[in-house]
């Protein structure tokens, strides 16, 4: 690897990730404190993913006509204007535009993220940058509200959103300072090309086209989790809120494991189907604990869950990188994305309303088995692609 390039990359995406979960933990804290709204906590959730979901083709087409290092630059600077905003702001109206804002620069710092990886890591060793790049991103998220909720206590909102802004300017540093570029020569019968290319390309390959509607049904069920896990630890499994963390804990512990030392010992030809069985294995780690209520069980599979997680977004990841055209890493990253982050979006609804409908147990069991399903489908189908000789996975030149 080009160990420099690689290693700022890296902490900016750390960092990346830890304003982002420290912003977004000190926002909710001063919400929750000042309206006691769920709604509001809602928007603020909704205002900060939905441009993710809305601006991903133009983020990504931004990403792939410019050199993605200076669309990084830019997008880092931009957030921490708005983060240094949001710690003079009070009322819920300025909050959750300057939140929208926010989000919609993180709409393209994300895929110039993921661009800027080929530039600095050669073919062959992209799932290994790709499972220590995930792993940046999971310490980051998880660092994030432990961080954001202490500096809240220290210094009320503006001290963690400050801390928030001078990170982003941190990143925008880094980026800076990297010696790469990613401009791609366009042909001159495509001399901008379409927002829309990266979904496009998504959906007309037959083989990403499979992934992504595993991955679009997986995500709508499995984070309808979210909600039912607190419950299901503290009142169906009765362990209290350290039994509740101890479960988050051994997952992020698996997530770590397979990021880095699962996902590099998958062969190049087998992204796709090690990374459906992934999804199988993640989902069955949410499913199983609720068969057997047994605090040491549920630790058991969900680090299982997690290790088979962490594994599945690398393989997931790497197979954009590969398969993928260059010219379109912005765009198909940023439609990926989208994809996950709408799923995602649905799935905290349709979670809490099954909570309320059929309880903690038993949601859970849905979120994990209804996904194991849709991953069983993929495997089926790509194995009837596969006798289609349908290659996998191999590169569209560029």
């Amino acid at each position: 690897m080009r160990r420099p390039n690689f290693e700022l990359l890296v902490g900016a995406i750390f960092l990346s990730a830890l304003g982002d979960w420290l912003a977004l933990t000190a926002l909710a804290l001063h919400l929750a404190e000042t309206t006691g709204s769920g709604l509001a906590l809602s928007g603020l959730f909704i205002a900060l993913w939905l441009p993710l979901v809305l601006f991903a083709g133009h983020a990504g087409l931004l990403v792939d006509r410019l050199d993605a290092r200076l669309v990084l630059v830019v997008s880092s600077v931009v957030q921490a204007l708005v983060a240094a905003g949001l710690a003079f702001a009070d009322e819920l109206v300025p909050i959750l535009v300057l939140t929208a804002a926010l989000g919609t620069a993180n709409a393209v710092s994300q895929p110039a993220e993921f661009a800027l990886i080929p530039a600095v890591v050669p073919e062959h060793r992209l799932v290994i940058a790709n499972g220590q790049v995930e792993t940046a991103r999971f310490i980051g998220a998880a660092a994030g509200p432990l961080l954001g909720g202490l500096l809240a206590g220290l210094g009320g909102t503006q001290l963690p959103l400050l801390v928030d802004a001078a990170s982003f300017l941190v990143i925008a540093a880094a980026a800076a300072a990297l010696t790469v570029t990613t401009v791609v020569a366009v042909t001159p019968d495509e001399p901008l090309g379409r927002a829309r290319d990266g979904f496009t390309y998504l959906t007309g390959d037959p083989l990403l086209r499979l992934v992504m509607l595993v991955a679009f049904t997986s995500l709508l069920f499995m984070t309808a989790s979210a909600p039912a896990e607190v419950f299901f630890a503290k009142d169906v499994l009765d362990v209290g809120d350290a039994g509740f963390g101890a479960l988050w804990t051994s997952w992020f512990v698996g997530m770590a494991i397979g990021g880095l030392a699962l996902a590099r010992r998958v062969p190049a030809k087998a992204l796709i189907s090690a990374a459906l069985v992934a999804t199988v294995v993640q989902s069955l780690g949410l499913a199983i604990p609720t068969l057997w209520l047994s605090l040491a069980f549920a630790l058991a599979f969900y680090a299982i869950g997690g290790a088979a997680h962490g594994t599945k977004n690398v393989l997931v990841r790497t197979l954009l990188h590969k398969r993928v055209p260059t010219r379109l890493h912005g765009r198909a990253f940023a439609a990926y994305n989208g994809i996950r982050n709408g799923a995602e979006m649905v799935a905290l609804v349709l979670g809490g309303a099954l909570v309320a409908a059929i309880g903690a147990r038993w949601t859970l069991f849905l979120a994990g088995v209804l996904p194991a399903i849709a991953g069983l489908a993929g495997l089926v189908a790509y194995r009837r692609m596969r006798s289609r000789t349908v290659a996998e996975p191999a590169s569209e030149p560029v």
